[in-house]
């Protein structure tokens, strides 16, 4: 599988003269580089280019667009073009290819939620407006993530050979092991070091065998491969907000999804009793034993980002406040035989986790041990996703998140998406939240924004953090680590979202050989 990519990379050395990489970052996205049916909503879409794009520090800075401006109801987007923009077959970039992305990913009800979206509409060739059914301040994100493909270009096969404005085009795909892509010479940005890129598609294992032997200039690793030394390279370990955390039911059970999958769980719709293991677990052993340091404590699905509220990060590993709390609940141990009870109730309940991920299974265990002297028992099981769907409404489950996009925020904690895809599955609801929530959606723009998003999450009387409703109880953010070449420079690297792999090339333009 590695022979071609792998052969490329004999050819050249690391010596600062060569013009070309090898890497091994990410798995093969396999519906292909179609930004309007998803690629590139983490990370840079690498073949195409963006309206808006966020910096280093996450500010919103001009990509295709020179500006834009909202009108005074914030329904209507009018953004404006650069007019040097071309895509890589030579033709300008216009207002009608951005209404044409925008009518396409809407009309394909992708990953891109434009639901809100009435229409994208060509003014002239430099000017696009876009109505919206109601205000929405994280409009702005989709700005950003959604990359512009043209309309003469687009057919049944462009997933598979894009046409775009951004840095690089791609040359060749040979499905299951590799694309090949040269920087695209009709680019109006930056124009990257790196002439030519072979992305090799290898899993976490292989793509460390591939560095070990020199095969690689840049590889992706689990934690479990970071205290291994490997010649001519380094560890870079990047900060994320790739979280895992426990989602739990909220509600009590009693009710079932229109598929007739249950809702609701007895034990963990108590607060006492969700507030109690937010006390209890210890974030910081969890980033110690289970990442090999290669983590922070997470409170929230978006620690450290703009909107993040860092009022709540509640007290944790401590269990005798999580005892306290179970017994002003009202549980107490009446048996003696180590579980807590409230009346006819006994507490515990499953915590299910995607079988095959070797780290949520070890953070879920961990996390029994940790609450078991609380009184609490939780029984880890492992599911294929197929199962996870028909049990996650009435289980605890072991989800893993992380956004640029606020939106993402909204979607886990509105009563609105209760039982959405894999959105708010315990069937969390609080109005005061969603009053926040709202306000945050339909505030002028996203810096107006951050107050609301901010008191969604704790406004000193409640909110969807551990100090309040505590509908999960988040463990870690997982550090992405890299192995590097060691005269490679990868510039300045944003906090990454969730997936680990892909992200790193956020800013593929800045590296180069120091």
């Amino acid at each position: 599988m590695v022979i071609s990519g792998c052969t490329s990379a004999k050819k050249q050395d690391t010596d600062g003269s060569k013009n070309e990489l090898v890497l091994a970052v990410g798995s093969e996205p396999e519906a292909g580089f179609d930004p309007t049916t998803g690629w590139g909503r983490y990370g840079a879409p690498l073949f195409q280019s963006t309206l808006l794009k966020r910096d280093h520090d996450l500010k919103i800075v001009n990509d295709l667009a020179t500006g834009y401006e909202v009108s005074n109801d914030r329904t209507v987007w009018t953004v404006k073009l650069r007019k040097d923009a071309k895509f890589s077959d030579g033709k300008p970039v216009t207002s009608a290819d951005v209404e044409f992305t925008f009518n396409t990913a809407a009309k394909n009800g992708s990953v891109i939620d434009l639901t809100n979206m009435k229409s994208a509409e060509a003014v002239d060739e430099n000017t696009i407006t876009f109505a919206l059914k109601e205000p929405q301040s994280t409009f702005l994100s989709i700005l950003t993530t959604l990359g512009i493909v043209p309309k003469h270009a687009y057919g049944k096969d462009y997933a598979q050979k894009p046409v775009g404005s951004g840095p690089f085009k791609l040359i060749q795909w040979d499905r299951g092991q590799q694309v090949i892509v040269e920087a695209n010479p009709e680019y109006y940005g930056k124009k990257p070091y790196f002439k030519k890129l072979t992305l090799l598609f290898l899993s976490e294992d292989a793509a460390f065998a591939a560095a070990k032997a020199g095969k690689v200039d840049i590889s992706y690793i689990p934690t479990a491969f970071s205290k291994q030394a490997v010649n001519g390279m380094r560890l870079e370990s990047l900060k994320t907000v790739d979280n895992r955390g426990i989602v739990f039911p909220y509600i009590s059970s009693g009710q079932k999804t229109k598929e007739g999958y249950p809702i609701g769980n007895d034990v963990t719709s108590d607060i006492f009793v969700r507030k109690a293991i937010n006390a209890a677990v210890d974030r910081k052993a969890l980033v110690k034993g289970v990442l090999d340091g290669y983590g922070t404590p997470a409170y929230s699905s978006s620690d450290g980002l703009p909107w993040w509220n860092p009022k709540t990060t509640a007290e944790d590993a401590n269990l005798e406040l999580g005892k306290k709390i179970l017994a002003d609940g009202g549980w107490k141990d009446n048996d003696g035989d180590g579980i807590v009870e409230k009346g006819t109730l006994r507490g515990q309940f499953n915590l299910i986790y995607p079988a095959g991920d070797l780290t949520r299974q070890s953070l879920a265990l961990a996390v029994s041990d940790m609450i078991k002297p609380l009184g609490i028992k939780m029984n880890v099981e492992g599911k294929s996703w197929d199962d996870i769907k028909t049990m996650m409404h009435s289980n605890a489950v072991m989800f893993g998140w992380g956004s640029h996009d606020p939106l993402e925020m909204y979607n886990l904690y509105s009563t609105k998406y209760r039982g959405v895809d894999y959105y708010n599955p315990g069937y969390y609801g609080n109005p005061k939240v969603d009053e926040w929530m709202e306000k945050a959606l339909k505030s002028g723009s996203e810096e107006e924004a951050l107050d609301y998003w901010k008191k969604a999450q704790w406004d000193g009387d409640t909110g969807f953090s551990a100090l309040g409703d505590a509908p999960w109880a988040w463990l870690v953010n997982i550090d992405h680590l890299y192995l590097v070449k060691n005269n490679l420079d990868i510039g300045k690297q944003p906090i990454h979202p969730h997936g680990h792999g892909w992200p790193v090339t956020d800013n593929i333009e800045e590296w180069k050989w120091k």
